[in-house]
């Protein structure tokens, strides 16, 4: 019998790409790998399995300069590329190894090769149940077996990961091969770039030697343990149970700090380890995930930017017009001056605009033309308003100052010291305690939300307006989050109290990056006093978009619609809390509903949920950002879900511990550092 090893390789692994190309004491992994496995007395021949994808061919130019042969075959399919390669070097035997476990010894290959062929079994492998490290996994086939397995696996994980069918099917006869000591949860295998650090260790420690046994590698590590501790927290074959999503997210973290761009879309704020974290394609209030899984969005929509729902056909085409004709120009846009008349024409009071991309980069905008226009730097601030330093300065001295405006542990880190004291804040509703610290404190400008978690008491933003024009405070209102949401235009109309400024974002250009001040013109010609100028607040999309956006809006009135929806699933929510005899408290405006559980295990049952929603296709936590494409259907299949999960959690608060359904970590409710 023609016993072959076949090792499958590729250049764009999930989490680690290139990592066979990484170079470790002079010599690439899959050279390592390779030059160890030759050390087999068992193999007739060794082949590296690669793909077709061009991203492999450097692979491929590797392999021959260095004399290794190799089959190339379908990329997803990998059933189909074994197939390929055992009967191209008319395997009978075959001995299946991955390329990223350069550890790999041959003397273990040897041993499951010398039984394999002793019991005449179809199938034989070294890992069920695992007692030798991960990363010197051995399996061996028989090439019937291997036709039988092609022949007969359809599902889509059965072909991608060559085995699942050999080890499951009924019909196949199977072996196991043990060690005498269970060493399986020691990680020796290449996923992550901790791994990676780790294996280069231990290569550089033998250096060099790269023929060096795994008992001895297991002796180094019970006798030198810190060069095994980086990886320490990763679990054994992780990525058979990860989505392209979470794999993904996980080569993020080594390349982006914190992951990703937004604190509100990391998975830990979801469902750490499980939340599928990057979209292919969103449509209406449905999203897919990199798998193509898809699912009804009824958490966040996009952080409250898709009023309209995803990929609105109206706004998309007037975008693609713009796409077709030139987004930048060493010229002006004109469609910035026709937004710039509407926002105008919707708040009367108002008299000059300024454009932005982001919601930050208004608030920032603002509060230096505000200040330009009263000469004074104090500001007391309600709410949350970005993450640049005029406001994040609120946390030196005491960084809890912010907790109740956003999140908890925002660290101050990076803001200059000399603007403590320059942002003073106060709480909603409080006027006492406002009048009083712009007493105490030569405030030159109040900035808050018009409402965020719940309503004005009665007469309070009456009374707040009187302050500032009593005292010349500007009175800005940071509508980035609550505009277009229950009136067409900034939610101080549905109260009848204008401010001086105003800054909208989000959801008016549907998606698209647009963003807008708006004020008084004796306060906002005091931009020209001061610089503020950025090269892409100049493109074309935001404002074209934000155009056409406001057009379907008020034909449609949206407003109205969101407001309805967002009052319809906050009564819904009260009245299966009471249907199970759970405690909530509701909060948020009325178009952006939220409820937190009251409960010790409020967070455990927050993650709870986002789990079980997402299992029955739903991205679900106790946020929901109404859209016009929240069809009343889609709303019922959404409750009619959310009811099971109300039951599992009423088990929970009845003694059933919530700990043991969590596949994994609870979610975040705080701002903390990723690793």
């Amino acid at each position: 019998m023609k016993v072959v090893a076949i090792v499958q390789a590729r250049m764009c692994s999930s989490r680690l790409p290139k990592k066979v190309m990484k170079v470790i004491v002079g010599k690439t992994v899959i050279q390592l790998l390779l030059d160890r496995l030759s050390l087999s007395k068992s193999l007739d021949e060794i082949v590296v399995a690669t793909s077709t994808e061009s991203s492999d061919d450097v692979l491929v130019e590797h392999l021959k300069e260095n004399g290794f042969k190799y089959f190339r075959g379908s990329e997803s399919d990998v059933l189909s590329r074994y197939m390929g390669a055992a009967e191209a070097f008319n395997a009978d035997v075959v001995v299946r190894i991955t390329g990223d476990c350069p550890l790999v010894d041959s003397s273990i290959v040897d041993l499951c090769v010398e039984k394999f062929c002793a019991s005449g079994c179809d199938y034989l492998s070294n890992t069920d149940p695992p007692t030798f490290p991960d990363g010197l996994d051995v399996e061996v086939f028989s090439i019937s077996a291997l036709r039988a397995a092609f022949a007969g696996a359809t599902a889509i994980f059965d072909r991608e990961h060559v085995t699942p069918f050999l080890r499951t099917e009924s019909r196949f006869v199977r072996e196991k091969v043990h060690f005498t000591v269970d060493n399986s949860a020691k990680r020796w295998t290449i996923d992550e770039h901790s791994d990676f650090e780790v294996i280069q260790n231990v290569f550089e420690h033998f250096s060099p030697r790269v023929d060096f046994s795994w008992l001895e590698v297991l002796e180094l590590q019970e006798s030198n343990p810190k060069i095994f501790f980086l990886n320490s927290d990763l679990k054994r074959n992780e990525g058979d149970s990860m989505g392209s999503g979470q794999k993904l997210w996980r080569r993020a973290k080594q390349v982006i700090p914190g992951g990703n761009m937004l604190l509100s879309k990391r998975s830990e704020m979801f469902l750490p380890d499980y939340w599928p974290a990057y979209f292919s394609k969103a449509k209406g209030c449905r999203v897919w995930d990199l798998d193509g899984n898809e699912f009804i969005d009824m958490s966040i929509m996009g952080i409250g930017t898709n009023i309209l729902g995803y990929g609105d056909d109206e706004v998309d085409d007037a975008v693609r017009s713009v796409v077709s004709n030139g987004n930048m120009s060493t010229l002006n846009c004109p469609e910035e001056v026709y937004l710039a008349e509407r926002l105008v024409e919707l708040h009367p009071w108002a008299d000059m605009v300024r454009f932005a991309r982001s919601g930050g980069e208004a608030n920032s905008i603002a509060i230096r033309i505000a200040r330009a226009a009263v000469k004074k730097s104090k500001v007391a601030i309600c709410g949350y308003h970005g993450w640049h330093d005029w406001y994040l300065a609120a946390n030196l001295g005491d960084e809890r100052n912010l907790a109740g405006h956003l999140l908890p542990g925002l660290e101050p880190n990076g803001v200059p010291e000399e603007l403590r004291g320059t942002v003073l804040p106060f709480v909603y509703n409080d006027f006492d305690g406002l009048e009083y610290l712009v007493r105490k404190n030569d405030v030159g400008v109040i900035k808050m939300e018009v409402s965020r978690n719940f309503g004005p008491a009665h007469g309070f933003l009456e009374k707040v307006r009187e302050l500032a024009t009593q005292r010349g405070i500007v009175l800005i209102f940071d509508e980035c989050t609550s505009g277009f949401r229950q009136s067409f235009g900034g939610m101080h109309k549905v109260y009848g109290v204008e401010p001086d400024m105003a800054m909208f974002g989000k959801a008016m250009g549907n998606g698209y990056a647009i963003t807008a001040v708006i004020g008084r013109r004796e306060i906002m010609e005091s931009a020209q006093t001061s610089f503020i100028s950025s090269t892409f607040w100049t493109e074309r999309i935001g404002p074209v978009a934000a155009l056409k956006t406001l057009e379907v809006m008020e034909r449609t009135k949206s407003w109205e619609v969101v407001t309805n929806i967002g009052i319809s699933v906050a009564s819904r929510w009260s009245a299966l809390a009471q249907k199970y005899g759970i405690l909530i408290s509701l909060s948020g405006i009325k178009a952006l509903p939220a409820f937190s559980f009251n409960s010790a295990k409020a967070l455990e049952y927050k993650t709870l949920l986002t789990q079980e929603m997402l299992a029955r296709g739903f991205l679900a936590s106790t946020s929901f950002y109404a859209s016009v494409a929240h069809t009343p259907e889609l709303v019922e299949r959404y409750f009619e879900n959310l009811d099971e999960v109300f039951k599992i959690i009423k088990k929970c608060e009845d003694g059933f511990d919530v700990m043991t359904l969590l596949r994994g970590p609870v979610a975040h409710s705080s701002f903390k550092r990723l690793n």
